[in-house]
């Protein structure tokens, strides 16, 4: 089922509705099987990842797994698709994003360290990115020439593998050699640099994985760049840029 539907500011429904500041993420069980058994249907083709309070009362915010993030009554029987906003004096503020951010900050540091390649900082440890690459990519390998200086104004750089052609393509084959090689920082950067490194898809590696990641977290293309806070930066920023991003300029 293809949700390729814009994204609505629903200002009529938060003008009509305050926070509902008390709510919090539990949800009755009872609404969760309810709305879990009405919107798995057949013909929708998806799977009910998480349910949690929305910030409008009465209003759910239902995650489907490599799916949209919709809002649906209790009984599941209307919902819509789109973000929502609240309004602040100076602004809107995107509660779906928002949620988004807090998703992809908690899967990503569930990752172990050991299934990442990281360049970090010599000195003053200031910020974190987690970079989903793919070796082959231009963006991807003009990023990495910035490594060195992100790493110089404190900025740690974590890599996931984000192979753009799947899982058995070359680009595949490529990263899985990167991360098992005795040495994979250095593997990494002489595949960016368009040197060859042996073959060496190794059994357990995590390529497959974190693409898979990838995808959950709306990975759409490389460089992806998810901050310490979640935020996702799609494409090509220079260190420049990044340290503009991050708050650190």
């Amino acid at each position: 089922m293809n949700f390729q539907v814009p994204k609505c500011v629903m200002l009529g429904a938060l003008m009509l509705f305050s926070s509902w500041a008390s709510a919090g993420d539990k949800v009755d069980q009872a609404i969760v099987d309810t709305l879990t058994s009405a919107l798995e249907t057949s013909n929708s083709g998806l799977e009910v990842q998480s349910v949690k309070n929305s910030e409008i009362a009465g209003l759910y915010a239902v995650q489907f797994v490599n799916g949209p993030l919709i809002y649906a009554n209790a009984t599941g029987d209307h919902f819509m698709v789109g973000d929502m906003f609240r309004v602040e004096a100076d602004g809107f503020v995107n509660l779906a994003e928002q949620r988004r951010d807090g998703d992809r900050k908690d899967k990503i540091e569930a990752v172990a360290a050991e299934d990442m390649i990281i360049f970090s900082p010599a000195g003053e440890h200031r910020a974190s990115i987690t970079v989903f690459t793919d070796v082959t990519c231009f963006y991807c390998q003009k990023l990495h020439k910035e490594v060195p200086e992100l790493n110089k104004r404190g900025v740690e750089v974590r890599y996931l593998a984000y192979p753009r052609a799947g899982v058995g393509s070359d680009g595949f084959r490529q990263l899985a050699s990167a991360w098992c090689s005795d040495d994979p920082r250095d593997a990494l950067t002489r595949l960016k640099s368009k040197q060859t490194v042996a073959d060496n898809v190794c059994p357990g590696n995590p390529i497959a994985d974190q693409y898979q990641l990838g995808q959950e977290l709306g990975v759409r293309g490389t460089p992806a760049i998810v901050t310490d806070s979640g935020q996702m930066i799609p494409g090509y920023q220079s260190a420049d840029e990044l340290m503009v991003t991050l708050g650190l300029n």
